[in-house]
C-alpha cells in the first residue's frame, strides 16, 4: 500500500494548518481534534471517515472527493465545497460551525445537518431536496434557485426562502418558521 493511502487508521491532534501537503486517500478512517485550517486539500479523496472536532476553516477543497463523510463538531468556516468531486458527494453534519461556507450548485440530497451554525452560507443552485436542517441557524444564509423539495425545516430557524425564486414543494416547516417564507413581502405579523 502506497504511504498516500490509508486505510483503518485513527489520525489524533494533528496539526497541518497552512501546510501544502501531497493528495492523499483515507478510506474508513477517523480523525479527531485535528487542524486543516487554511490547508490546501485539492485533490484528496476521504471515502467513510469521521472528522471529530477538527478545524477546516479556510481549507481549499478543490477536486475533493467527500463520500460518505460524517463531520461532528468540526469548524468548516468559509469552506467552498462547491469545487468538490459531484461523484458519490455525500456527508452529514452535527454541531458543526458551516458559517460562509458555499455548497452552490451541489447535488446533496438527503443531507442531514443537525445542531449546526450556517449564518451566511450559500445554498444557491443547490439540490438539497430531502435534507434535514434539525436546529440549524440559516441567519442571512442564501436560498437562490434552490431545490428544498421534500425538505425538512421544522426546527431551523432565521431563514428566509423566497417560495418564487426556490422549489419548495412538499417542504416541511413549523408554523413559527413559514414566517421566514414570508420575508420578501415585508409584511408585519403580529
Amino acid at each position: 500500500m502506497s504511504a498516500n493511502q490509508h486505510t483503518k487508521e485513527t489520525f489524533t491532534n494533528l496539526d497541518y494548518s497552512g501546510k501544502t501537503i501531497p493528495a492523499r486517500k483515507f478510506d474508513t478512517c477517523i480523525f479527531k481534534n485535528c487542524d486543516f485550517s487554511k490547508t490546501n486539500l485539492s485533490d484528496f479523496d476521504f471515502i467513510d471517515c469521521t472528522f471529530e472536532n477538527c478545524n477546516f476553516s479556510m481549507t481549499k477543497m478543490s477536486n475533493t472527493a467527500l463520500k460518505s463523510v460524517f463531520f461532528n463538531g468540526c469548524k468548516l468556516i468559509g469552506v467552498d465545497f462547491s469545487g468538490c468531486k459531484d461523484f458519490l458527494l455525500s456527508f452529514r453534519f452535527e454541531k458543526c460551525s458551516l458559517d460562509y461556507t458555499v455548497f452552490s450548485g451541489k447535488k446533496i440530497k438527503k443531507t442531514t445537518f443537525a445542531d449546526c451554525l450556517m449564518r451566511e452560507a450559500d445554498l444557491s443552485f443547490a439540490d438539497l431536496s430531502e435534507s434535514v436542517f434539525h436546529n440549524c441557524d440559516l441567519t442571512r444564509s442564501v436560498f437562490n434557485q434552490t431545490n428544498i423539495e421534500k425538505a425538512d425545516f421544522r426546527t431551523a430557524f432565521n431563514f428566509s426562502i423566497d417560495p418564487e425564486l426556490n422549489r419548495i414543494k412538499k417542504a416541511v416547516f413549523s408554523p413559527q418558521g413559514a414566517i421566514g417564507l414570508l420575508d420578501r413581502y415585508q409584511i408585519v405579523i403580529e
